[in-house]
């Protein structure tokens, strides 16, 4: 939905402002690390960067922490690109996975916004 001028104060809840110059920075940086989603007992899942792969297994530098890890090729997410963070249509989604999913559920609920329909 293209929205012009300011948020009102009930408009604020529908809609996310999105910062054009953070976007592309953050599009980049993106691209360079090659984010993926990793299980994590305590998150569920965790964001990490792919250092190696070695076969099915795959070395990732952990986002939280920068401790380094192993795990396989199907415990692993992709991660969508910055410009889909708190999309309203989970369907536009480049990488729909369940990490995917609730990280963005999750940043939407932190922002105060409503939760989308599926």
């Amino acid at each position: 939905m293209a929205q012009k001028g300011p948020l009102s104060e009930d408009e604020k809840f529908l809609f996310v402002d999105k910062d054009p110059l953070g976007g592309t920075v953050a599009q980049a940086d993106w691209s360079a690390k090659r984010l993926v989603w990793v299980p994590s007992e305590k998150h569920g899942f965790e964001a990490a960067s792919v250092k190696e792969e070695k076969g099915e297994e795959v070395l990732v530098e952990l986002a939280e922490n920068g401790r380094k890890a192993t795990f396989a090729k199907d415990d692993i997410q992709k991660m969508n690109p910055p410009k889909f963070s708190k999309v309203e249509d989970m369907a536009e989604l480049t990488c729909l996975n369940e990490a995917s999913v609730l990280h963005n559920l999750r940043e939407r609920y932190f922002s105060g916004l409503i939760y989308p329909f599926f």
